[in-house]
């Protein structure tokens, strides 16, 4: 499935097939960069996002519809395109019944505002493609970086869960119309 790049000022959040996971899985870096058209980063994924990737793997390979609101990497517009981080919703509203984002960005790249550049980007195209409005954070109460982000982009605290792998989240809450 084809699906199209978001862009922002500063990066390409371009969608990770199950080709392209598979490829990472396999040992295959170049096919997998050449999949995508960028630059993985060295050590990745690590044991945690091997086990996301496989999560959103199977979910993607139950609705092949389900990939443009999954997994994305941060691609840095740069001559050599390297991955900065990934980001995308834990599935389509209709199917999790919220529009629930998660995002990781890698060491190196940290505190450079590209969580909330790609966090923008996702929910204008949410919004602006599917009518979304309405969208979700789930942070560990320890996560500061997060927890600033939620705050800085006006997302309000609603809740707390319990997550099977992360434990205690907090839930934020966001309206866009």
């Amino acid at each position: 499935m084809s699906v199209p790049v978001i862009g922002t000022s500063r990066l390409d959040l371009v969608s990770m097939s199950p080709a392209f996971i598979e490829a990472v899985f396999g040992g295959r870096w170049a096919d997998a960069e050449a999949m995508g058209g960028f630059t993985l980063p060295a050590g990745w994924p690590d044991e945690h996002d091997a086990r996301f990737l496989r999560l959103r793997l199977e979910q993607m390979q139950r609705d092949p519809h389900t990939q443009q609101w999954l997994v994305r990497a941060m691609v840095l517009r740069a001559p050599e395109r390297p991955m900065i981080g990934h980001i995308g919703f834990h599935g389509p509203p209709e199917l999790i019944g919220r529009a629930e984002m998660g995002y990781t960005v890698m060491p190196g790249s940290r505190r450079q505002g590209y969580a909330i550049e790609a966090a923008e980007a996702m929910m204008e195209w949410a919004r602006r493609e599917h009518g979304v409005e309405r969208f979700f954070l789930s942070i560990a109460p320890d996560n500061g970086p997060s927890l600033a982000m939620a705050t800085k982009m006006a997302f309000r605290r609603v809740g707390e869960q319990m997550d099977e792998e992360d434990g205690l989240e907090y839930v934020f809450e966001l309206m866009r119309s």
